[in-house]
Formats: C-alpha cells, sequence, structure tokens
C-alpha cells in the first residue's frame, strides 16, 4: 500500500464538491448513502493516526449499518455517476434495492463493501461513534443547520484509515 501520507486528495472539497458514498455491512447485507460532510485527518496518533471522519443522521438507514458494523467505506466517485450518487442519496435502502438501480458495482472492500466505479475508496475501522449535542453547538450553527428543520442532529463516525483502494 502506498504510503497515504505522500498522496493529495484536495480534501477539502472532496466531500463539499465531490459528495462520496458512506457504505457499511458486508457484501450480501449492505446500505450506502450519499454523505457531504466529511473530514480526513489525523487524531489519536499512536492509537488510530490517518483517519476519515463523516457525518450520517440517525434517520437514514446506513446509520443502523454503521452502529452495527465495525468497518465502513468512503468512496468517491468520478462526474459521471453524479446522478447515481444523487439517486442514492435521496432514496431509502429500507424501501428498495436502490443500488440496483443505479450504475454502480458493490465490491468488497476490506471488512466492508465499496464500489467498481469509484476512483477512491477509504476502508475505515470504526473508532469513534456519538451525536452531537445540539447544546453544546454554536446557537446560529444549530439553528442555521437543524433549527428551522427541527431535525435529528447527526453522529459523527471516526475511522482509522487500513486501507486505500485507486
Amino acid at each position: 500500500m502506498e504510503d497515504i501520507r505522500q498522496k493529495e486528495f484536495k480534501a477539502f472539497g472532496m466531500f463539499k464538491d465531490q459528495w462520496a458514498l458512506a457504505t457499511a455491512g458486508t457484501i450480501d447485507n449492505f446500505n450506502t448513502c450519499t454523505i457531504g460532510w466529511g473530514s480526513i485527518g489525523t487524531i489519536w496518533t499512536r492509537a488510530a493516526g490517518n483517519i476519515v471522519t463523516i457525518y450520517v443522521n440517525p434517520e437514514r438507514y446506513t446509520w443502523e449499518f454503521l452502529m452495527n458494523n465495525d468497518y465502513f467505506t468512503v468512496s468517491f466517485f468520478p462526474e459521471e455517476y453524479r446522478k447515481d450518487l444523487q439517486y442514492l442519496g435521496t432514496h431509502s435502502g429500507r424501501d428498495e434495492d436502490k443500488v440496483a438501480k443505479t450504475k454502480l458495482t458493490p465490491v468488497k472492500a476490506g471488512e466492508s463493501v465499496s464500489f467498481k466505479e469509484a476512483e477512491l475508496t477509504f476502508v475505515c475501522k470504526k473508532i469513534y461513534a456519538a451525536q452531537f449535542d445540539k447544546d453544546k453547538m454554536d446557537p446560529e450553527v444549530y439553528q442555521a443547520v437543524y433549527g428551522y428543520r427541527d431535525w435529528i442532529t447527526h453522529y459523527e463516525f471516526i475511522g482509522t484509515v487500513v486501507d486505500v483502494i485507486e
């Protein structure tokens, strides 16, 4: 495996501009959702090192898979798959086999699942999960993101990167 510290991933725009799929489960039983919030960095260097952090609302079906599995993937795609990511982000795996309605091909990725068409996948071991506490959020941020819809706050999932698939 290439040393990921030597690779440039243009991290600040990856989630916001390109979106990604967060996927958890096994090749026989998984779910995926489109995410636009995430970060790539380093924490707890001696124990975790390089990490990917994603944020998923507990109302999403994928949240259940993230909570119940030790591994997850975060996959990025070429622009040609934007409509597929949009579909996966607006339909629930509770209601249908939504991946079957896309051009994406699920593949085993370590202890989780990614997609053949992904141009970059981080395979992560979950090391932390917790829900945002609205009482500890800046009130302006809470109001802008959650207050006008009265949404349940997102969970933060931190995963140590165990593999990178390009």
